[in-house]
């Protein structure tokens, strides 16, 4: 891509925001040097990088590679086998110790997920944590040594601290004892590495040793007294044994990381490359962007793009398309509307969508690989070169024309502007008539109205404007493609206060063709905005039908339940008022056949009555097993059903999630709470549960079910220091709630130990009916002190 494009789209700014999200200098300048690219398999590969990181970064939030420093030239010195300084092993230990932060953050938990284009580089870090902790351990800060480095040092040092003592006390003594008279101050101090006492100068000779210096004003000399010279000799060879052993030290270090060298130099490399990556995903956040889609047929369909130099919150998104049914749109419209926003942002998103960026706009926004971004955009004046504005412009213009091809895209602010509008005019439809037979994707703004004209009367060619509000003088900020833009001299002049006379003076002289051309604009625009509003209110129809609909429906079902409820409670009174009756026809026959006959009644006729009103508990009684009629069962389709879909099962009126997935003959077993049963297709529907939230947790009561233990229950068991009967216990209930739960597998942790508490686990397992297999951890998930459980499906 051109410098200047790069500049006039002002892709340079974005590309100053990247390198600051960069932690480390190299990814730095990695953004630095990010230039757009051609090849869309390159950019396919570093938009899916982009998209992967930003996942990351919504699942487990950022993370900071300012921990990654410049080790290679450390690394060239251990490849010759050079010694490395304190200051170059911390930097690789800061290295390594980053790598293991890193490596951990790139470990995501959901083992089943599919593998993403990041994996890979997380997957080859090598933290190395025995050599960085060696080096913590040695070195504490680039000038202190640990004691403990190595056992000569440690020994060192202790024979150090010990002279040191031995000094202080024959020093103190004598500046405590009788030879405090000779001394101008009662102080112990150092000179050329050495212990030394302030003597005054008179008494020099009374203070036998060696002088090693003198105060400013002769007054004073620091001597070295006989006593102690033998002891500052040791202190100097034991120092000098001190720096021999701090460097077998280093040499020991610089030993280990050298041959660790190759796994040092990649995860430098592999960590430049994720902070380049993650800069690029943290940008993407930072305004909202999306993965755009790529194609090399020169089509751009940018959905709600908004500049992402401009502020998110006030920005008004704009919506365009071009090279598909035509590859040349022509912008007018006043001034500050936003035509040069529109240029620049189908420019700008161009050049960062070839980089790897993402854009700010709507998912599936579609753009074009091209070989060339040309833009001709500002004031390009030149006092140095004697270039006017149009001189200038038409220079660029020239070496434009030179290079553009069917692979470019061009853009061009005011074509033609800058000299004689009818010559301007002119000009500007022959260079974009010779872009439009060339194939060129090119949009350019303008003023002039010829432009529109050739627009509309050119095949492949559209028209666009920047929508303004006359009511209000103000831009609206919306691109309208299709729809040639009104320049509103006279009505915004109007409104400015510009007296009538004037304006009518002005519109007498443009032509009748001229007149009546602006007048067509006018009428298009009206009915543009009026049939916006329709499209508007036929909508908000839309929204409150559909609306109305959903609470009649609403309506009718709890007034089809209020209508069963009330007749089977009133069959259910029927039926007890009838079995009272009978009842009472029961006990009078009987005391009839005891105590014979009464007055006027056969037994006959009482027989008949007891019947008749048999007859019609009978009658109750099926009145109270009568159902509603069934509403139409929902079809289930056998290849859409998968296991933990919720079911009902009709015959037993109960819900349950799909155990396993249906056999030829359509049968497939159903979990209802603790009852598992086998039933068939015909006898179930799917339902639709309800997304559950924290608000549905915790709740319990009659006929409620508490969700919170399958909702929460983990994937882990720790069944450490407990017995075996406090194990079993635990271990029975944390299985019944992983399975209602769903949760394919879990482990078990009872450690090693004796191995009675794992025993006693897989005593248990083999005789759990819900368990599928278990075995010990392998390598890396706990080895024999964890059991891997998988329940049946």
């Amino acid at each position: 891509m051109n410098e200047k494009a790069l500049r006039t789209l002002e892709y340079t700014k974005i590309i100053e925001r990247l390198t600051e999200l960069a932690g480390s200098s190299i990814g730095k300048e990695l953004c630095r040097n990010l230039k757009p690219s051609s090849n869309l398999a390159e950019i396919e590969a570093a938009q899916k990088q982009t998209s992967d990181a930003l996942s990351r970064i919504y699942q487990r939030g950022s993370i900071s590679f300012s921990g990654v420093q410049d080790v290679r030239g450390s690394l060239k010195r251990l490849e010759i086998g050079g010694s490395l300084s304190a200051l170059e092993l911390l930097r690789i230990a800061k290295l390594l110790e980053t790598t293991s932060r890193v490596k951990s953050f790139g470990r995501l938990e959901n083992s089943d997920r599919e593998k993403d284009s990041l994996d890979d580089m997380f997957d080859g870090l090598q933290p190395l944590a025995n050599l960085y902790n060696e080096i913590y351990r040695c070195i504490l800060s680039e000038d202190e040594i640990a004691d403990d480095a190595s056992p000569a040092l440690a020994k060192i040092r202790r024979s150090i601290r010990q002279t040191n003592d031995r000094v202080h006390t024959q020093l103190a003594s004598l500046v405590n004892g009788s030879s405090r008279t000779y001394l101008q101050d009662a102080v112990i101090t150092m000179r050329n590495g050495r212990y030394c006492v302030p003597v005054k100068s008179e008494y020099k000779g009374q203070v036998p040793g060696m002088i090693h210096d003198q105060s400013s004003t002769g007054s004073t000399l620091f001597i070295e007294p006989m006593a102690i010279v033998k002891l500052n000799n040791e202190l100097r060879e034991l120092e000098l044994q001190e720096q021999k052993a701090i460097e077998a030290v280093l040499a020991e270090l610089s030993n280990m990381a050298a041959a660790e060298n190759e796994n040092i130099a990649d995860n430098f490399r592999i960590l430049t490359q994720l902070d380049f990556i993650f800069a690029r995903a943290m940008l993407s956040k930072s305004y909202n962007g999306t993965e755009p889609i790529f194609n090399e047929k020169g089509h751009i369909n940018i959905k709600k793009g908004r500049h992402p130099l401009l502020d998110k919150k006030s920005v008004v998104p704009i919506d365009i398309w071009l090279g598909k049914d035509f590859r040349l749109l022509v912008i007018t419209g006043p001034n500050t509307g936003g035509k040069t926003v529109s240029l620049k942002t189908v420019g700008l998103f161009t050049l960062m969508g070839q980089a790897g960026l993402h854009i700010p706009a709507f998912d599936h926004s579609e753009l074009s690989v091209f070989d060339e971004v040309f833009a001709d955009i500002g004031d390009e004046q030149s006092i140095e070169q004697s270039l006017s504005t149009f001189s200038s412009h038409m220079t660029h213009t020239v070496s434009i024309l030179k290079e553009a091809t069917d692979r470019s895209l061009v853009l061009f602010d005011e074509l033609g502007a800058g000299t004689d509008p009818t010559e301007g005019a002119a000009l500007a439809i022959a260079i974009l008539n010779e872009l439009h037979s060339r194939g060129t994707c090119t949009m350019a703004t303008t003023h002039y109205s010829e432009l529109k004209v050739f627009a509309l009367t050119t095949p492949g060619v559209e028209n666009g404007c920047c929508e303004f509000s006359v009511e209000t003088l103000r831009p609206t900020y919306r691109l309208l493609i299709g729809v040639p833009g009104k320049s509103n001299a006279f009505a915004i002049s109007g409104k400015l206060g510009l007296p009538e006379h004037i304006i009518e003076d002005a519109r007498s002289r443009i032509s009748e063709q001229d007149e009546s051309f602006e007048d067509l604009l006018s009428d298009l625009e009206h009915s543009r905005i009026t049939i916006e509003k329709e499209q508007e209110e036929l909508a908000r129809y839309k929204a409150e039908a559909a609306s109305l609909k959903a609470q009649l429906e609403k309506k009718q079902e709890r007034l089809d339940s209020a209508k069963e409820r009330i007749l089977a409670e009133a069959n259910e009174k029927a039926h007890t008022i009838l079995r009272e009756a009978k009842e009472y026809a029961d006990e009078t026959i009987k005391n009839f056949n005891k105590y014979g006959k009464a007055a006027g009644v056969s037994i006959s006729d009482m027989e008949r009555e007891r019947t008749r009103l048999r007859e019609k508990m009978n009658a109750a009684e099926k009145n109270m097993a009568k159902k509603t009629p069934a509403k139409v069962k929902k079809a289930v389709d056998p290849k859409a059903l998968r296991v933990g879909d919720s079911v009902k099962v009709l015959s037993l009126n109960l819900k349950g999630t799909v155990s396993t997935l249906p056999d030829a003959k359509g049968n497939l077993f159903v979990q209802m709470g603790i009852l598992r049963s086998q039933v068939n297709l015909r006898d179930i529907e799917p339902i639709d549960e309800p997304v559950i939230t924290a608000s549905n947790f915790n709740r319990t009561g009659s006929g409620k079910i508490k969700m919170a233990k399958s909702s929460s229950v983990g994937i882990e068991l720790n069944l450490l220091g407990k017995t075996s009967d406090e194990a079993i216990s635990e271990l029975d209930k944390y299985l019944d709630d992983a399975y209602i739960a769903h949760l394919p597998s879990v482990r078990i942790v009872h450690g090693k130990g004796t191995g009675a508490l794992r025993k006693a686990v897989h005593n248990y397992l083999r005789r759990c009916k819900i368990v599928d297999e278990y075995h010990l951890g392998e390598f890396g998930e706990g080895d024999a002190g964890v059991t891997i459980v998988t329940f049946k499906k």
